[in-house]
């Protein structure tokens, strides 16, 4: 099964990918995996990656299409794969067809991970960071520390990372909705996608995916 997962930042698309990866026995593919492991084991493309990073511009579409190839490409995606965060955009949709294409191959699905706005503000702005370790993440909400402003785990301080401002997720928001969002158009028009309510426990969302998926293309 070859599945793209789509939906706004705060969806729980990173979640919700290694749990439905796991569950179709396919390897979950995200963008920023394949960022890290090409700069980390110094590729041609990690490098030039790092550049355009470094330089603090944007990676060029082709570099991160190059990089999802080579993924593709690899023995435990012969079978499908769940990719998350690529396609970015109407480009880059547009040459993951010609690369499956090239292959013979199709996607089978497009899941579209629906929320509000207004809870992906709740969801991302009220995360606080501990800062002696950043695994250990509270939420003034739904997963609040015994103390306040305190880690449960090590007592470190717990704050908000700027990238988590409401500011900063309404501009992020701004982003998906003009860059990332066309590509649901976009794979509408070949009758892919399917969309569900990202809101509620992991695992009922997973459950919801589950059987959106299995209703759409069955026990492939």
């Amino acid at each position: 099964m070859r599945i793209v997962l789509v939906g706004p930042p705060g969806a729980g698309k990173g979640t919700q990918a290694a749990f439905l990866a796991k569950n179709l026995g396919i390897p979950h593919i995200s963008t920023g995996d394949l960022f890290r492991a090409n700069i980390s084991q110094g590729t041609e493309l990690g490098k030039q990656a790092k550049a355009y990073m470094d330089a603090g511009k944007l990676v060029p579409d082709e570099v991160t299409i190059g990089m999802a190839k080579d993924r593709m490409e690899q023995p435990d995606a012969a079978n499908g794969f769940l990719l998350d965060g690529f396609p970015r955009n109407v480009s880059q949709a547009e040459a993951l067809d010609e690369m499956l294409k090239a292959e013979a191959m199709k996607l089978d699905a497009v899941l579209d991970l629906e929320v509000p706005e207004d809870e992906v503000v709740k969801r991302i702005a009220g995360r606080r960071i501990c800062r002696n370790d950043s695994s250990h993440v509270f939420h003034v909400t739904y997963k609040q520390p015994k103390q306040e402003g305190v880690c449960d785990v090590c007592a470190g301080e717990l704050y908000q990372r700027d990238d988590d401002s409401e500011e900063t997720v309404r501009t992020r928001l701004e982003v998906y909705h003009t860059q990332t969002e066309p590509i649901i158009d976009y794979y509408a028009r070949q009758g892919l996608v399917v969309t569900i309510s990202a809101l509620g426990k992991v695992e009922e969302v997973t459950g919801r995916a589950m059987e959106a998926l299995k209703s759409k293309v069955g026990d492939k």
